[in-house]
This record gives C-alpha cells, sequence and structure tokens, in this order.
C-alpha cells in the first residue's frame, strides 16, 4: 500500500480552522480522504493544570493525549481504522458520540499544536497554517465558546487573555515560518481552499 500523504493544518484559536477543514470534507468522499483532529484528544478534566486563579487551563500542549493522538495517526497511516469517544468540552447539551475514522489516501491533521509536537510535524507532507488577525479570532472564539460549547461570555474572554494568548505565542506562532502555505482567513478563503483542493486531487490521481 502507497503511504498516504499527510495534510498538517494549523493556526491559532479562531483562526478559522474549523470552517476551511469543513469545506475541504465536503470536496472529498470518505475513501479519499480522512480527518482527524485534536479536539477529540483532550485528557480528562481532573488531569488538566490550573492557573493561578483556579481556572483550568485548557490551552497548553500537556491538556492533550499526544501518546495517542500520536499512535492513531500511525495508525491511519498503516490503512487501518481508528474509533474514540467525541469529546464534548463539557457542554451538558451535547452527547458524546462513538467516531469511527477509515484511513484514505490523504489524511488531514488538524489542530492547535500539531506542528507543535515534533514527532507528529516530521509525518506531515503539507503544513498549512491559517492565519486572522487578534479581533477577528476573539470574535470567532466568542461565538464558538458560547454557542457550540456553552461557557459564559466572562469565561471566554479571561481564557482568551490569559490563556488562550499566551499559548499562541509560545506554542503556534513560533512554527508559522515552517508551513509550506499560509492561508490569509480574515474574511474569505475560497481561493486558498480550491488552491490546496486542486493539490489534494493531483495528488489523488497519482
Amino acid at each position: 500500500m502507497k503511504k498516504p500523504f499527510i495534510i498538517g493544518i494549523t493556526g491559532g484559536s479562531g483562526s478559522g480552522k474549523t470552517s476551511i477543514i469543513k469545506l475541504l470534507r465536503e470536496k472529498f468522499s470518505e475513501d479519499e480522504l480522512c480527518l482527524i483532529s485534536q479536539d477529540n484528544y483532550y485528557l480528562d478534566r481532573t488531569q488538566q493544570l490550573q492557573d493561578a486563579n483556579g481556572v483550568t487551563n485548557f490551552d497548553l500542549p500537556t491538556c492533550l493525549n499526544e501518546k495517542q493522538f500520536l499512535q492513531d495517526i500511525r495508525t491511519l497511516m498503516e490503512g487501518k481504522s481508528i474509533e474514540f469517544t467525541e469529546y464534548t468540552f463539557n457542554n451538558d447539551l451535547r452527547e458524546s458520540r462513538v467516531i469511527k475514522i477509515d484511513s484514505a489516501p490523504i489524511i488531514v491533521v488538524e489542530g492547535l499544536f500539531v506542528f507543535y509536537y515534533e514527532e507528529m510535524r516530521k509525518l506531515m507532507d503539507l503544513k498549512v497554517y491559517v492565519d486572522a488577525s487578534d479581533i477577528v479570532k476573539l470574535k470567532r472564539r466568542i461565538q464558538r465558546d458560547q454557542v457550540e460549547r456553552n461557557y459564559p461570555i466572562d469565561d471566554v474572554l479571561y481564557r482568551y487573555e490569559y490563556h488562550v494568548t499566551p499559548a499562541y505565542q509560545n506554542y503556534i506562532l513560533p512554527f508559522k515560518r515552517q508551513a509550506d502555505i499560509i492561508i490569509n482567513n480574515e474574511y474569505k478563503f475560497d481561493n486558498a481552499v480550491q488552491m490546496i483542493e486542486g493539490f489534494i486531487r493531483s495528488k489523488i490521481n497519482e
């Protein structure tokens, strides 16, 4: 079996990674492309670190089960399927579901810290960095955390200032220069997605 082509996609919280990935997902069948996201590899809340004010910090590389994430990527690379329980970010309004991912010729690995983890970064054949201004990222973060994760606005703003921003500066932005493609996602990303779609199709057809 030919080795799958691995695409890593990262960027700051609220940069719009999810929107871009969702659009890419819609353009390819599951036989052509599979997606694995770090969002389903958070450790249990009891294992997370707290800041000086006792607020749990979910914006650190240590918040994730890096070992399991990496193992599942390698399992997909071997042509096998993986299965896990969805992480719902403590949102009582959402019910966790079992997710099964089958391997495909193109594997997209997505998350805040996928470039930070050296072993994971070395597996990637193409690295994509999604960029946006701080004000746009904050607006998107507020919308996402209030609607999807049921967080109060004060909590969202506190985490953005004391957790999200330092994490971006320390663990995400330094790897921007290692990206093969940088997408400016300030307003729209249609042209960038079309370019990546064309590249992926050329790889599938090889």
